[in-house]
């Protein structure tokens, strides 16, 4: 398996998507999040792929469902991604070998169009480097594992960006976060966080009701939140408890 290491700069990119590569050159931790590693931390290096396309169904982002019966993370939407290992050249490596690992993507068929800086999750101590890619030649996409994915999905623009999809998380702890209401999934934590973001940063944003409050009760997925119309969530989905962390990895 081919894993380019380093940034595409001379590819050309569609019209739509050069905003986001633009970002990627100037954006600093702070815009993307208020979390940032204190000096003492030693954060384990971790790197999640950032994947933007356009097919039939219109521009999209892939995102993958953990697996519901995992310990950690249960039934969270996440990135394609995870821990650094040591045979990974650096973060590009490690995002594009985790994608292939998950999802079956081939990453031949993925230009990186740039690389944000590392943003901290405090719960799990790790650093996590958001790549962002370009999804010029699309490969078939699934769930490899089932212990570990359940599903994977290319997620429409359209719909995120979509006012009537969008909310505001509340975790039992009181935390307030961006979610994201599609696809029969609720998108929330350091998911939503960045995309939410990034979609300010670029000025792809609309305007939306951040009064709308979603539960998160105790976890998700755990039962419809309020606020998420019926039909929003499977019955399965919502008859699963999963404590899990406020934060994704």
């Amino acid at each position: 398996m081919h894993l380019p290491t380093e940034v595409n700069n001379e590819l050309s990119l569609p019209d739509w998507l050069r905003p986001v590569a633009e970002v990627c050159e100037s954006v600093e931790a702070a815009q993307l999040s208020r979390f940032l590693p204190p000096p003492d931390s030693r954060p384990r290096p971790a790197a999640v792929l950032v994947l933007f396309g356009d097919g039939a169904a219109g521009r999209h982002v892939l995102l993958l469902e953990r697996a519901h019966e995992m310990r950690s993370h249960a039934g969270q939407v996440a990135f394609p991604g995870g821990a650094q290992d040591p045979d990974d050249a650096d973060e590009v490596a490690a995002a594009l070998r985790e994608a292939h690992e998950e999802t079956g993507l081939d990453p031949d068929g993925v230009a990186v169009i740039g690389v944000l800086p590392s943003l901290w999750l405090p719960p799990s101590n790790f650093a996590v480097t958001p790549v962002i890619g370009w999804w010029h030649t699309p490969s078939g996409v699934s769930a490899v594992d089932a212990a570990e994915t359940a599903s994977v999905h290319a997620v429409r623009l359209e719909e995120l960006l979509n006012p009537v999809n969008r909310a505001t998380a509340r975790h039992p702890s009181g935390f307030l976060g961006p979610a994201f209401l599609v696809k029969d999934m609720v998108i929330w934590g350091f998911t939503a966080n960045l995309l939410a973001r990034l979609f300010a940063l670029v000025s792809w944003e609309v305007s939306w009701d951040a009064s709308r409050i979603v539960d998160l009760p105790g976890g998700v997925p755990s039962g419809r939140p309020s606020g998420v119309p019926s039909g929003m969530l499977s019955d399965a989905r919502t008859r699963r408890d999963h404590r899990r962390p406020l934060v994704e990895r």
